[in-house]
């Protein structure tokens, strides 16, 4: 099975951000599955989990540049399109695949939709949640909600259920117009990285709390702790050129410990959403940041750096904590240990502020969503496909189709001794390792949301892995697990994204002046060019140039699906 933990960290990294693993089809009547007794319930007709007669799917494609193929293999014919129509009956046929760069599907999608053109059976897409938006509007689409209770099997509908917002973006009228794909809980939620050997140079133990917390700082920049007779290392790596909430070399846990949340939008205390960067808790978080950029807590080319540029001062040595999650144990933290000598890093929980305050973003468990065709003539079919992956793939059985991987001689092989080639011998795969769970019509297969993090977790606290998944996991680096132990145990101090809607009117028009002014005068603060005082007249300014309008729009969606 999920020989997608199996293989070289590097693509495993790629898997813990985009992916997780996949499942198969239920034998219930609900289901829609696998007897004759329930042909009734297809559109065709239905045998022992497979179409008698093959029914088809059409759909479009972007080919991402972590799909490879082999074997002379292409989207229109390779291992899991022969997969799907010998186990279930059903053919797949792309009407057109297109590469995943500069947005080129995104683009052709639109290009569909403006020249009227008629949309294939399904239509599988992540980012942009205007263009889904545009979409369901073209009123080519029928209610996905509907047809999900009718046909989903009882393990899809329980992974649905673990976070029912994910409905929420595709909501019109009370009905729900897209299916979302799922993505791996917690996956981006942060925890700070520490340098060990330091703590240990300058005689301190990791910070619970901000006064502890600024002690190690203090230290880590004015007590050698590289022992190299030099003044020349910064505390923390953080990196706001992009957003202060972002996901690596993350500022957001700052703030949070005040109770605030920049970039994103939260549940105020009176039920209704605030934008976090206009909160007054955002006061203090900002003062002591600016307080920290004076000091050389923070290096002064922070706020040029992006999330990986941010992260080169910690893996080379001349930074002593890092925030991000918990798979940076895979990369880039162990770039530290090739560059220094005798490095040692460990994961930590994220301290807290005053009045004992911890706060961090979360992750979406969905970032995009299949959308059904209302002329689709099989529009089961979709389900009887989903279905089989969520039962058979997302948490695999020992003995089960999908135990070692998705195909022999593609994402696996056995050695000459009958057992499977292990993660630093899949070179010895016949034509090489390629990952045909990213053919699948959702990209990833299938995904429990809470189940890797949860499982690693798990592990971590010293339980035996019983399950496959379990002991496919077990084989991950300590210092993951621990990480990701960290992750769960500190889960309630997640501040949610609220907004998942299309951007408002508001939004479109106003966003860019007012996220310019946004980050001009943050900048501001945190470099000690303007008071920390101007945060009010920021907030004054922010609200009187649209922001005061684009609340009210967020909080119309929000009484739609709250």
């Amino acid at each position: 099975m999920l020989n997608q933990l199996k293989k070289p960290f590097t693509v495993l990294m790629s898997a813990a951000m985009l992916a997780g693993v996949l499942a198969a089809c239920g034998n219930n009547t609900e289901a829609g599955t696998t007897n004759s007794s329930s042909d009734s319930f297809y559109s065709a007709s239905f045998e022992n989990g497979k179409y008698t007669e093959p029914v088809s799917i059409t759909t479009v494609f972007p080919i991402g540049s972590n799909v490879k193929f082999k074997n002379g293999e292409n989207i229109d014919n390779n291992v899991h399109t022969k997969w799907a129509k010998e186990t279930l009956g059903i053919d797949i046929k792309y009407l057109w695949t297109v590469s995943e760069q500069n947005t080129a599907y995104q683009t052709k999608l639109r290009l569909m939709l403006t020249s009227g053109q008629e949309m294939p059976d399904i239509v599988a897409f992540r980012g942009e949640p205007t263009l889904i938006s545009d979409l369901i509007e073209s009123g080519q689409f029928t209610d996905a909600g509907e047809l999900f209770d009718k046909y989903a099997s009882e393990t899809y509908k329980q992974a649905m259920a673990e976070d029912p917002s994910v409905w929420n973006p595709y909501i019109r009228d009370g009905k729900r117009m897209g299916i979302p794909i799922l993505e791996n809980a917690y996956n981006n939620d942060p925890v700070m990285y520490i340098r060990e050997d330091w703590l240990k140079a300058v005689g301190l133990k990791a910070p619970t709390t901000l006064d502890e917390l600024e002690k190690v700082m203090d230290a880590f920049v004015n007590l050698d702790p590289d022992k190299n007779g030099k003044k020349d290392t910064t505390a923390l790596s953080v990196g706001f050129k992009v957003n202060l909430n972002t996901w690596m070399s993350d500022s957001g846990w700052i703030f949070g410990m005040f109770g605030a949340m920049p970039n994103q939008w939260n549940l105020g205390a009176d039920g209704t959403l605030v934008y976090g960067s206009i909160q007054p808790e955002m006061k203090p978080a900002l003062a002591k940041m600016q307080d920290w950029m004076a000091k050389g807590y923070i290096d002064k080319e922070a706020g040029l750096y992006d999330e990986v540029k941010a992260t080169e001062a910690f893996t080379a040595g001349k930074s002593g904590i890092i925030v991000g999650p918990y798979w940076m144990t895979g990369w880039p933290n162990p770039d530290l240990l090739k560059n220094v000598k005798g490095a040692q890093y460990k994961a930590y929980p994220l301290p807290a502020g005053p009045g004992g305050k911890i706060g961090r973003h979360g992750t979406l468990t969905s970032t995009g969503a299949v959308l059904i065709n209302k002329d689709m003539k099989n529009k089961d079919a979709f389900f009887v496909y989903q279905n089989y992956l969520f039962d058979n793939w997302a948490n695999p059985k020992e003995g089960g189709e999908f135990e070692n991987g998705f195909a022999e001689n593609y994402d696996f092989a056995f050695d000459p001794n009958g057992k499977v080639y292990p993660a630093t011998e899949t070179d010895k795969i016949p034509g090489g390792w390629v990952d045909p769970i990213r053919y699948t019509l959702t990209f990833d297969g299938a995904i429990i949301p809470s189940l890797r993090l949860n499982t690693l977790a798990k592990l971590a606290g010293g339980a035996e892995p019983t399950t496959l998944f379990e002991k496919d996991l077990s084989l991950s680096l300590p210092e993951q697990l621990e990480a990701a132990k960290i992750v769960i145990d500190q889960k309630a101090a997640i501040m949610p994204q609220m907004f998942t809607g299309v951007p408002t009117k508001t939004q479109l028009s106003k966003n860019d002046m007012l996220t310019k002014l946004e980050k001009e005068v943050l900048n501001k603060i945190i470099y000690g060019r303007a008071s920390v005082d101007e945060f009010d007249s920021f907030v004054e300014q922010y609200l009187a140039s649209g922001g005061e309008k684009v609340t009210e729009e967020v909080n119309e969606w929000y009484a739609t699906v709250k």
